[in-house]
């Protein structure tokens, strides 16, 4: 095989599987982080409505896990055999998969997705797959969120 095709493999299969998985993504559980309303008193007695974000903090994620896949594409690098670049890779992947820690997908971003850390209004710090660009934790209203794992969610809506 020719060299060119099998970089263009080495290009494309990572791309393709992403977006696969962002397809199966639609297959996950329904949860939502959507504002609560509230009624208050106003002077006159009266009652108004507001409403209310579940998001007290916003932290982009993004630089927090690039040194870990830049770690794995060098090691990748290193490797003079195939069979010992599958077996590194197959630990990689156990372990990255049993310590359910990164879901940190790099080519989310050719996707136009971003990743951050939302602290909730009790205290519980989670990690969120997005396209939205989230800035102030007031204006987060999130419908259509999926679950991953417990901590871990991709929002779906756009």
């Amino acid at each position: 095989m020719p060299d060119f095709v099998s970089y263009t493999l080495y290009f494309c299969l990572p791309i393709i599987f992403t977006f696969i998985s962002l397809l199966l993504a639609k297959s996950l559980a329904n949860d939502s982080l959507e504002k609560t309303e509230k009624n208050i008193k106003i002077e006159n007695g009266r009652e108004k409505t507001i409403k209310i974000s579940k998001i007290i903090e916003v932290e982009q994620a993004n630089n927090a896990f690039l040194p870990s896949y830049l770690g794995y594409f060098f090691v990748a690098l290193s490797v003079p055999y195939f069979e010992t670049l599958i077996f590194v890779f197959l630990v990689l992947f156990l372990f990255t998969f049993f310590s359910q820690t990164l879901y940190f997908n790099p080519l989310f971003l050719l996707f136009g997705y971003h990743f951050y850390y939302l602290t909730t209004i009790n205290k519980t710090r989670i990690f969120l797959i997005t396209r939205k660009s989230l800035k102030n934790p007031d204006d987060i209203n999130l419908p259509k969120l999926r679950r991953i794992n417990d901590f871990t969610f991709i929002d779906l809506g756009r």
